[in-house]
């Protein structure tokens, strides 16, 4: 499996698929693992190396959000305890995301050596800005919905380390599945992240990590700026560029889909208001 980047403290693995991170980050008393994935011997790879680097510490996992390949390895950690927000534990799509496992894996003939569950919270984020203390290292965390309706952002402000989940994706422009004014106001809280907190490096739910605070704050004025083109396109009734903005990516073809299910949301919001 490919490590995408690796320090003293931080190992960010990267899937074959859709270049998905998972990343593990061995602080002094416990073992922070964050959305493991995708492919068991992806899922083998990273339950390896925590046994390497954990000498008895107790683990915990970290799920950005919901998504099914987000938390496809959850069972792989039988005895983590686990961190996620308020609404990733209330959901109510709870069995269609294990369906959309289970149909991943009856697609591609794959068998995993452990059960495929939903994650059962045991450390609940409800808040923005929530200051949680595990095994002595402070965490804050926000509330990032836009995406999906259960994301968080994760700081660990004592190593300058921002995990964005499925936000500030160099890879993709933003993938909006919820709302598009949410999704602006999350990219503010990232803002307000990046300029309270100078993190060191930023860690994404697909594609490249930065190191760069201009190319952070450079991430988020895309994203709004790909939002605004949007939503300026639905009020003048013009077209909007897709075949530009298609042209700053590898994956052209994957990203149409996702546009316009962007584009059938946000024309929806905007009639409502």
């Amino acid at each position: 499996m490919k490590i995408q980047y690796q320090d003293s403290t931080i190992t960010i693995f990267e899937s074959a698929l859709y270049q998905t991170t998972s990343t593990i980050i061995n602080l002094e008393k416990f073992i922070l693992i964050v959305d493991p994935n995708w492919l068991p011997i992806e899922i083998s790879t990273i339950q390896s190396y925590v046994e390497k680097i954990r000498n008895s510490k107790p683990i915990y996992l970290l799920f950005t959000h919901s998504d099914y390949d987000h938390i496809i390895g959850y069972r792989a950690f039988p005895d983590a305890k686990v961190i996620a927000s308020e609404a990733f534990q209330n959901n109510p799509e709870k069995e269609k995301i294990i369906e959309q496992i289970n149909n991943f894996d009856d697609e591609n003939y794959i068998l995993r050596n452990y059960p495929i569950e939903y994650p059962k919270v045991d450390i609940i984020v409800s808040g923005d800005f929530q200051k949680i203390e595990i095994e002595n290292t402070a965490l804050v965390f926000c509330q990032a919905i836009g995406h999906n309706l259960d994301g968080i952002f994760t700081m660990i402000p004592s190593l300058g380390i921002f995990i964005a989940g499925d936000y500030l994706c160099e890879v993709e422009f933003p993938f909006i599945y919820v709302s598009g004014i949410q999704y602006l106001q999350t990219l503010e809280k990232a803002k307000k992240i990046i300029n309270q907190y100078e993190p060191k490096i930023l860690i994404v739910g697909h594609g490249p990590f930065s190191k760069n605070k201009k190319e952070m704050l450079d991430r988020i004025k895309e994203a709004e700026k790909y939002i605004f083109e949007i939503i300026l396109s639905i009020k003048n009734k013009t077209p909007f560029n897709l075949d530009f903005l298609l042209k700053r990516y590898h994956f052209p073809k994957n990203m149409i889909p996702a546009h316009e299910k962007n584009l059938e949301i946000l024309e929806k919001e905007l009639s409502e208001t």
